[in-house]
């Protein structure tokens, strides 16, 4: 790996100053969010539409799928990819400009339906609450007559997918879905995780953490904080469950994973805080003995979302899990 130096963009860093406001929340910003696009006879190569998953939660989904597929009626099934956001467990959301442009990226590139989930944030509400969310959306494609999932989603062929924070619940929600029966989520069959640049961490620092600490993406006064706000109220450190997946020699639910012969992709870059952490991590499951597939390179914390052009290598990494765990 190279010490090659990246010229980081200027842009208004929402972990930099987190400001705690009383009654468990915090300031937030304004932010440009965006809105679906549904216009099947427009020139965009992807559209999207939202749809509803608990209104008392006030979570939703945002759905995209190939221009293609509708305008020309193919009868093609899509792989599904949940995708989940970063931003710490506390910031941005699905329609986030950065999270939407990514999506339609995704889609585009790997012929596939994407569903990214508004999820809760914290500390409003805390973890497990992201994770528990995750699961609403599994159970509502499940058994949803929605239109485009019905007409172009294959269901036996369905991926969790998350950038940073995502990454981590990514890793929860599959944790969860492994501890199930085989017939609990039927028709729909997970095949693999996407962990990008997972945040993960736990009391002790590791190298990449001290040699980055003061990192102008993500400096570890960010990584401690959003953990404080976002772990459980009462928690003692960072050696959580939730935080840290290797405390305690990792989750049993690891075991059915591999007996379900899911792949697990683990990806980082040499500027991340978390490089060291997600590399960890990586050759943990492997030895367990899970099918691993690992993409370690040059660049920052979730640099595509500033320089979409670098998603390309992560785009190949997840075809090639797609193709290896499809059958």
């Amino acid at each position: 790996m190279s010490s090659q130096k990246f010229v980081r963009p200027i842009f208004d860093n929402p972990f930099l100053n987190i400001e705690e406001l009383p009654n468990d929340t915090i300031k937030r910003q304004p932010e440009p969010l965006t809105q679906a696009n549904f216009d099947p006879n427009g020139t965009s190569l992807v559209i999207s539409k939202d749809v509803d998953l608990d209104s008392n939660k006030k979570t939703w989904m945002r759905i995209y799928v190939p221009r293609r597929i509708i305008a020309n009626h193919d009868d093609d099934k899509l792989p599904v990819i949940f995708y989940y956001h970063g931003g710490g467990f506390v910031f941005f959301h699905v329609n986030s400009y950065g999270s939407d442009l990514f999506c339609q990226q995704l889609s585009e590139k790997l012929d596939a339906m994407i569903i990214a989930l508004e999820y809760r944030l914290a500390p409003e509400n805390r973890l497990p609450a992201a994770y528990d969310d995750a699961i609403d959306g599994l159970n509502w494609i499940k058994s949803t007559q929605d239109e485009w999932i019905q007409n172009y989603a294959d269901l036996s062929n369905v991926y969790l997918f998350g950038s940073s924070s995502g990454g981590n619940l990514a890793y929860h929600a599959g944790l969860r879905v492994a501890s199930f029966s085989d017939k609990e989520l039927e028709p729909v069959k997970i095949k693999g995780l996407i962990l990008h640049q997972p945040y993960f961490s736990g009391k002790n620092r590791t190298e990449s953490e001290e040699k980055l600490k003061d990192d102008p993406t993500l400096p570890f006064q960010a990584i401690d904080k959003m953990f404080d706000l976002s772990l459980p109220k009462g928690t003692l450190d960072h050696d959580h469950e939730y935080s840290n997946p290797l405390l305690n020699g990792g989750s049993k639910h690891l075991d059915d994973m591999i007996t379900r012969g899911w792949g697990i992709l683990v990806t980082g870059v040499s500027e991340d805080p978390l490089i060291d952490a997600s590399r960890n991590f990586a050759d943990f499951i492997e030895k367990k003995g899970v099918k691993t597939f690992k993409l370690f390179g040059d660049g920052y914390h979730v640099i595509e979302l500033f320089e979409p052009s670098k998603a390309a290598v992560l785009f190949d990494a997840i075809r090639d899990l797609i193709s290896a765990t499809k059958n």
